[in-house]
């Protein structure tokens, strides 16, 4: 239990922090499924603009690393397009 009221306030804004960034990551984490459980590469390539832009939003927000998004769209750009070459 904090004994200041600077780290009672801090303690407040860790735990919002918390719920705010963990909302955003599940954001992320559904988007990429989302990409990666499409069937037709189509539907996928819909799905990876969504996915896309919600990596974009969140890393600008500094949520996640911009090279982790980075990473992530091009691993699912790969997928789409082994869907395409498969169709």
């Amino acid at each position: 239990m904090p004994n200041h009221v600077s780290s009672e306030k801090r303690a407040r804004q860790d735990k919002k922090r918390q719920e705010y960034n963990r909302y955003y990551k599940v954001m992320v984490k559904r988007a990429i499924k989302d990409v990666l459980s499409a069937t037709s590469a189509d539907d996928a390539q819909a799905k990876l603009n969504t996915a896309t832009k919600v990596l974009d939003r969140v890393s600008v927000k500094g949520i996640i690393p911009k090279n982790y998004a980075s990473n992530r769209k091009s691993k699912l750009a790969l997928h789409v397009n082994s869907l395409r070459a498969g169709a």
